[in-house]
C-alpha cells in the first residue's frame, strides 16, 4: 500500500527538460512582466521595475527548488535574469496607456498555468511523491504573485472571490495525475497548461468563483 502512495523511481530528468523548461521559461517571462507592470502603475523607477520583474519572475520557484533539493534554477544560467531584465525593459519602453489592470490578469493566468505544470513535473524528476509535487505545482505558480502584491502594498490576489489557486491546483493535478498514469511529460505539460489557463480565463472573463465560507 505505502509503495503505491509515493514515487518509487523519480521521472528522468531529461524528459522535463528541455521538453517542459520552456514552460519554465514562459511562466518566468510572464511573471516578471506582471511584476513590471505593477511597478508601472506605480510609476516607478526602472531600477524598481527591473526589482520586480526579478522577484515575481523567481519567485515561486526558488522556493520550489530549496524545497525539492534542486539547484535553485536562475543561479546556473544567464537567460532567466536576461528574460526578467527584457521583461521590465518592455514594460518600461512600451505606453502606459496599453497596459492595463486586463492584461495583467491575463499575463498572470498564462503565468500560473505554465509554472504550475512545470513545477509538479520537476518534482516529480526529482523523486518527490506525487502530493508533494502536485503541491510544488501549486507553491510555484502561486508565490510569485503573493510576494508582488505584498511588496506592492497591493491586497494578495488570493484574496479575490474568482478562482486562482484553484486554476493553479488543476494545472498541478493533471500534471502529477496524467504522469503516473503513463503519459508523456510533453502530452501532460500541454493538457495540464491549457486546462488551468482555460480554467482561470473562464474566471477572468466570466468571474467563476468557489462558495465562500459564510457562518
Amino acid at each position: 500500500m505505502r509503495q503505491a502512495l509515493r514515487r518509487v523511481t523519480p521521472l528522468p530528468l531529461h524528459l522535463v527538460d528541455p521538453l517542459l523548461r520552456y514552460l519554465d521559461w514562459a511562466g518566468v517571462a510572464v511573471f516578471a512582466l506582471s511584476g513590471a507592470l505593477v511597478a508601472a502603475v506605480k510609476r516607478q523607477t526602472l531600477v524598481t521595475f527591473a526589482f520586480f520583474a526579478v522577484v515575481t519572475g523567481v519567485g515561486g520557484g526558488t522556493a520550489r527548488d530549496l524545497l525539492i533539493g534542486a539547484p535553485v534554477f536562475w543561479m546556473h544560467e544567464n537567460a532567466i535574469l536576461i528574460i526578467c531584465l527584457a521583461a521590465a525593459v518592455l514594460v518600461w519602453a512600451v505606453p502606459r496607456r496599453l497596459w492595463n489592470e486586463r492584461v495583467l490578469l491575463w499575463l498572470d493566468a498564462a503565468g500560473l498555468a505554465a509554472y504550475a505544470t512545470y513545477g509538479a513535473a520537476k518534482g516529480l524528476a526529482f523523486a518527490v511523491a506525487p502530493w508533494p509535487a502536485f503541491g510544488m505545482g501549486v507553491l510555484t505558480a502561486c508565490l510569485g504573485g503573493i510576494i508582488r502584491d505584498v511588496l506592492a502594498g497591493d491586497p494578495s490576489i488570493l484574496l479575490r472571490p474568482e478562482l486562482y489557486v484553484t486554476a493553479a491546483a488543476l494545472s498541478a493535478a493533471l500534471t502529477v495525475g496524467l504522469i503516473e498514469a503513463g503519459a508523456s511529460p510533453l502530452a501532460a505539460g500541454a493538457l495540464a497548461t491549457a486546462a488551468g489557463f482555460a480554467l482561470r480565463g473562464g474566471a477572468i472573463a466570466r468571474g467563476w468563483s468557489l462558495p465562500a465560507y459564510r457562518r
